[in-house]
């Protein structure tokens, strides 16, 4: 094995590889161990980056008024082209309204002082299997429904304070009155 030297440290050379980090172990235990270290690191990294770029539930296609939209903690204007990701808060002000077209071409209009959040978003578009579940917190929800619904009713879930609905129609509007603000 060649010598890589390190301000004047020879690390990977004969004279001290053994004899200063590892004594008690053959330079191949300590090269494996090594590779394995770097591999399980790249591995980690690699799973971390995937969970970041989590695919899109869908995206803001209209906005009016005050809209917002909250994700980790941070609060964010909600204007027309924003990405709206799975556990993604939608909030409207007293004159706002938003749409929000998911991959599945589900449409999601809701009106002035609403909540709402894409609790669970999961899409395949080539079988058009998935499923989602929306929690409307308060305000009105006006939903048109896509391929998921069409192809798995039962996958369709939206969610508010006291009930659970599930879809079995293609259009419908949910209304809660005085529900959560959170």
């Amino acid at each position: 094995m060649p010598s890589i030297a390190w301000e004047g440290i020879e690390l990977f050379g004969e004279r001290n590889f053994n004899k200063n980090f590892y004594p008690e172990m053959p330079r191949e235990s300590v090269v494996i161990k090594i590779f394995w270290a770097a591999a399980l690191a790249l591995l980690a990294t690699t799973v971390s980056f995937s969970t970041l770029a989590a695919e899109p539930a869908g995206m803001v296609k209209t906005s009016k008024g005050v809209v917002s939209l909250e994700r980790g903690g941070q609060k964010l204007l909600a204007v027309v082209g924003t990405q709206v990701f799975p556990a993604d808060k939608l909030r409207t002000g007293a004159t706002g309204a938003v749409g929000v077209t998911l991959r599945d071409n589900t449409l999601l209009s809701a009106g002035p002082n609403s909540l709402m959040v894409i609790d669970k978003f999961d899409f395949d578009s080539t079988t058009q299997a998935g499923s989602m579940s929306i929690a409307i917190g308060k305000g009105t929800l006006s939903v048109a429904s896509g391929k998921i619904a069409r192809q798995n009713p039962a996958a369709v879930q939206f969610h508010t304070p006291t009930s659970v609905l599930g879809v079995r129609g293609t259009e419908f509007v949910v209304e809660v009155g005085e529900g959560r603000d959170e």
